[in-house]
């Protein structure tokens, strides 16, 4: 069984991590210039670390404050 944390999560499950739509992550992210865009082929990802969303978290809690 492998038990290794991923390094980088997708969209959907950084949305997921962080309770937001896949639409708001997408927003902070083009704002803040977090996360990483990767292509494969026409199929196009976005990608983040946990750092990554560690700071997505801090902004939006600043933004709520």
């Amino acid at each position: 069984m492998n038990s290794q944390v991923p390094k980088y999560v997708t969209r959907g499950r950084a949305a997921l991590l962080l309770g937001i739509s896949e639409a708001e992550l997408s927003r902070l992210s083009h704002e803040s210039g977090l996360g990483r865009k990767e292509c494969a082929g026409e199929k196009e990802e976005m990608f983040f670390t946990y750092e990554e969303l560690r700071k997505i978290c801090v902004l939006t809690l600043h933004q709520v404050n």
